[in-house]
This record gives C-alpha cells, sequence and structure tokens, in this order.
C-alpha cells in the first residue's frame, strides 16, 4: 500500500509539471504567426537560415554547394547538417508550427533527463519527489536558446545514460539515448564539451579506481562517433576544406587579470545569455546557505559532490573569462583552430552543474524536516515562479515589446515590394539599413548582407569596401566588423549596432557615406532602408517608394543603387 502511495505521488508531481509544460508552450501553438519570440539568434538568422536552406534545394547538396541567395554563394556547411531534427521541422511545417514543436520536445525531453538523473543518481529518495520533479520543471522552463534545441537540455538525459553504463546497470535504451540526441542538438554548441567532462570522469575512474570500464569508454567513443556522423559538413570543412574562414580573424583576447576576474564573477552570479540558468535569486543563495549549513556543521565529507561542482561552477566560469585574457594571443596568432573554435564554452555545461547542485542543496535541506524542508519546499516553488515570467510570449511581447513573428518578417509588406520591383529574385541583390538582412532573406530576397557564424574571409574584405567610411567614423564599429564580422551588415555610423528601427521611429540618417560602386559591382541594386535617408543623392541612391502595412513593424524606404553621374 505504502509503495502503492509513493507511486500516486509521484505519477502527480510528473503529470501537475508536464501540464505546466504544456500551459509554457501554448502560446506558441495558439497565437502562431502573431506570437512574440527571441529576435537575437533567433529571428535575426536561424529561423530565416531555415526557410533559405529548405528553399534553396541543396538541404543533402554536395559538400562543396553553395546557396546563391546569401551573399553570392554561401557555403552549404555554413548552415549546418540536414540530420538536425529541427532542419526537418522547417522543412515539413510552417516556420512557427514547427518552432512550437522544437519547444515543446526540447523542454519535454530536458524534465525527462534531469528527472530520471536526480531519481536514479543524485537525490535517490522516495519521499522527496517534490524535490527531483520540481528542479526538474525548473530545468525544463529555462529560457534556453530555441536553436540550441537539446545542446544543453540534453545534458541530464544524456549523463542518465552515461552513469548507467558505467554502473554496469544499462540495456538497450542508454544507447539509443546516445544514439538520438546528436540528432537534435550541435556538437559546437554544448555537446563537445559535455563529452570532454565525461571523458574526464572515465579518465578520473581509470587513475582513481584503477578501473579503466571499456564498455564506458565504448560509450563515450560511440556518441562522439554518432556526432562526426551527424556533424559531417562541420568536420569536413574544418579539416579539408581549403576555404579560409573569416572566423579566422577573430580577436576574442582583449582583456588583462582585473577584467578577466570581474568578468569570471558575473558569468558565475548573472550567467549567460546562451545558456541562462536564472541562478542568481533563488538558486546560487540557496547552495550558499547549505553550504554554510554543511561546514558549521562539520558534514563536508558526507557532501563532498556538492562543494565539487560549486567549486568546478566557479572554475568554468574563471575559464570563460580567461579565454578573452590577452594571454592568449600568441597562441591564438599561431593556431587558427583557437581563433575559429570557442573554446570558452564549457561554461554551457553550467544549467546541468546549477540545478543537479540546486537538487543536492534542497534534498540536503530536505532531510532535515521541519523549518528546512519549508525552506526547501519554499525555494522549489519561488524558482519555478522566477522562471515563469521567461515565457516568451509574456517577456518579449509585453515586457520588451519586440515585434512579433508576423510582424518581424512581414510577408505581405515584402510581397508588396517585390511586385513593385517586378524582377526575377535572383537576378539582383539587395543590402538592408536599420533592418536585419534576415527579413529579406525570410522573404526570398538574394541578399549581399547576412548574420553567419561561417562564411568566406574573401567575402568579407570584398564587402567591406561598400562600408568602410562609415567604419572609419566609428571605432566600435570598426572593431565589432573588423575582428568578429559575423554580422556582416551595412553598418552606419549614425545607427550604431541597432537594427530594428520599427515604423514608429523618428530616426533619419543625415550623412551616410556608402561605396555605391562597390556594391553595385557585388551585384547590389537595392537597398531597404527602416529609416529615411537625407542625403540619398549623394550617395547615388534614388528613393522609389516608401512601404508600410499594418501587420509589420518596420516602414521601408525602397533604395536604389544609380550609376554615378
Amino acid at each position: 500500500m505504502k509503495l502503492r502511495t509513493l507511486q500516486n505521488k509521484e505519477l502527480t508531481y510528473i503529470g501537475i509539471s508536464t501540464a505546466i509544460l504544456l500551459l509554457y508552450v501554448s502560446p506558441l501553438f495558439v497565437l502562431g504567426e502573431h506570437a512574440h519570440i527571441r529576435v537575437h539568434d533567433n529571428l535575426d538568422s536561424n529561423l530565416a537560415w531555415y526557410k533559405v536552406l529548405t528553399e534553396s534545394g541543396q538541404m543533402l547538396g554536395k559538400l562543396d554547394a553553395v546557396l546563391p541567395q546569401i551573399i553570392n554563394g554561401l557555403p552549404r556547411h555554413s548552415l549546418g547538417t540536414e540530420w538536425s531534427l529541427i532542419v526537418w521541422l522547417h522543412a515539413l511545417f510552417p516556420s512557427m508550427t514547427a518552432y512550437a514543436i522544437s519547444q515543446l520536445i526540447a523542454r519535454l525531453v530536458a524534465f525527462t533527463g534531469m528527472y530520471l538523473l536526480l531519481k536514479k543518481h543524485v537525490v535517490r529518495d522516495s519521499s522527496a519527489f517534490l524535490i527531483i520533479a520540481g528542479v526538474s520543471l525548473a530545468f525544463a522552463l529555462t529560457p534556453f536558446w530555441p536553436s540550441g534545441m537539446l545542446s544543453t537540455l540534453g545534458h541530464p538525459l544524456a549523463l542518465w545514460a552515461f552513469l548507467n553504463i558505467r554502473s554496469g546497470q544499462y540495456s538497450w535504451r542508454e544507447w539509443l539515448t546516445l544514439a538520438l540526441l546528436p540528432l537534435y542538438s550541435s556538437i559546437v554548441l554544448g555537446f563537445f564539451f559535455f563529452l570532454a567532462a565525461v571523458g574526464g570522469l572515465w579518465l578520473y575512474d581509470c587513475i582513481k579506481k584503477r578501473d579503466a570500464n571499456p564498455v564506458f569508454l565504448i560509450s563515450i567513443l560511440f556518441m562522439t562517433g554518432v556526432f562526426m556522423l551527424v556533424e559531417y559538413r562541420l568536420v569536413h570543412s574544418m579539416l579539408f576544406s581549403e576555404e579560409v574562414s573569416h572566423r579566422s580573424e577573430f580577436i576574442s583576447s582583449r582583456h588583462g587579470f582585473a577584467r578577466t576576474i570581474k568578468l569570471s564573477f558575473k558569468n558565475f552570479v548573472f550567467g549567460h545569455t546562451h545558456v541562462m540558468t536564472v541562478h542568481t535569486a533563488i538558486i546560487l543563495p540557496l547552495m550558499l546557505l547549505s553550504a554554510l549549513v554543511m561546514l558549521i556543521k562539520k558534514e563536508g565529507k558526507e557532501n563532498k559532490l556538492f562543494f565539487f561542482l560549486l567549486i568546478l561552477n566557479y572554475v568554468i566560469s574563471f575559464w570563460y573569462a580567461l579565454w578573452f585574457n590577452t594571454i592568449w594571443i600568441p597562441l591564438k596568432e599561431k593556431f587558427d583552430l583557437l581563433n575559429t573554435f570557442n573554446f570558452a564554452r564549457f561554461h554551457f555545461l553550467k544549467p546541468l552543474l546549477f540545478y543537479v547542485s540546486f537538487g543536492i542543496a534542497l534534498h540536503y535541506l530536505w532531510k532535515k524536516k521541519s523549518f528546512w524542508r519549508g525552506i526547501a519546499a519554499a525555494a522549489v516553488l519561488g524558482q519555478i515562479l522566477i522562471l515563469l515570467p521567461f515565457q516568451e510570449e509574456w517577456l518579449y511581447g509585453r515586457h520588451y515589446q519586440s515585434p512579433s513573428f508576423q510582424e518581424f518578417f512581414a510577408k505581405k509588406q515584402f510581397q508588396e515590394i517585390n511586385t513593385f520591383i517586378g524582377l526575377p529574385q535572383d537576378s539582383y541583390r539587395v543590402a538592408s539599413i536599420g533592418l536585419h538582412p534576415a527579413v529579406a532573406q525570410y522573404n526570398g530576397f538574394y541578399t549581399l548582407d547576412t548574420y553567419n557564424n561561417v562564411y568566406p574571409l574573401t567575402y568579407k574584405y570584398q564587402f567591406r569596401k561598400i562600408i568602410e567610411k562609415e567604419l572609419q567614423k566609428n571605432r566600435k564599429l570598426r572593431s565589432y566588423f573588423d575582428e568578429w564580422g559575423s554580422r556582416c551588415y551595412i553598418f552606419v555610423d549614425e545607427l550604431g549596432k541597432k537594427y530594428e528601427y520599427k515604423k514608429t521611429s523618428k530616426k533619419t540618417i543625415k550623412h551616410l557615406q556608402l561605396n555605391t560602386e562597390a556594391f553595385q559591382e557585388m551585384g547590389g541594386r537595392y537597398f531597404f532602408s527602416s529609416v529615411p535617408i537625407l542625403n540619398a543623392g549623394e550617395n547615388n541612391l534614388r528613393l522609389l517608394k516608401e512601404f508600410t502595412h499594418e501587420d509589420s513593424a518596420w516602414r521601408i524606404y525602397l533604395y536604389e543603387a544609380v550609376q554615378n553621374e
């Protein structure tokens, strides 16, 4: 009878958590294209990339294939592998439907993985299902980077599988888990660092326990091998391509040690935008409180894992900050890999580390009952409540008042522009001013500007000629483009690093200096500007028409580049 009661309690917690997750993502399904979602590294890039790739006919293209719609031939490998489930979601469904399904999959898997991990390997207490379910739900509600999919949210499920194999208590389920996760995650956006950490655990077993555990090692190699097969385009581009990427000129090491220390604490306390753990208000204070109680009661030895994870969390933050220190300059100048691959991303392990540590700290207090059990229960509930306002519709629609999906991509407005131009879209090239080029790309226009993680360095040099004088005016824009350059945009000194001037904006450009001859030599003919250019004539630009639409966030000024007379 007691066992049945526990099972019913567990099912109740799981059911409530699942219902909350379904409710959390429901606005995406209900509102569709009227939904508000993240713009940064989402609407401004990935969602347009998926559509361009789907419509290019090159989803299964050869290794040397290019996508002519972007920068006169973006290498196919720049848009990732066709063995990614999120790519197929966007190929099979409209963008917002695919996005909603992806969100649901990621959050349900995140909950399941953390639940299995805590129940089997961390908490292991049948009286603490509130802790297990609460921490798992909180982890699944974190505002993860959407296109990262399970690159971080899949870590608990993968760790559950690895720890089962390590202990010898495994079946086909663990191996299937390790085989499927690479199909819905990215090795460079999380799993490279996770596999390195698991490899460190195997090495620890070899040295400390004198146990080589070949099956455990094989499981690590197995998942790594699956990733290599899935990411074959990336592997080929890194090992065999002769093309020099713009990433080879990344300059990231600028900080002295004082700034490194400051950045390390900032990352430790507040986290990072791509792996938002929202741990500052409750999780971190609770961890420190638990650590203090453990030390006062001299229970540190019984909680070595907790202290190890707490220290590791800061060590990873320090490593993240150290990666931008000037001590790396000689090595980064000598080895291109240190520029093209971001080894600072070990901090992508922090969602796993913080929420596992949270679970340990809560369980420690839970076992003390009375007052401490109340603290633990309140902390779980508080963390969930803190995460709820990060729901995208509330955060971006109500708080930030960002454009909805429909308003951002403005399909009807850009169809009007296309009709007005009246030429095949592949017969000319465009660029955007004060507007993300993803908007034009999503609507089928062929753009000279783009936001991509990988593109040829030679193109960056060619494009720079167009904006050279504007970069000379603005040191921040110049370093932003020259030392990073993934946003290959028409930068304007008067606009700065802002690319979303809505139709309500009163902003104007008075002193634009573009090299329109270089623009035309690259096939450029039209500029889509979200603000009026008062000295258009000085740049050999002619205003053709102004476009606005009730379903659009923008007012688009269509300028044509004309021959210098």
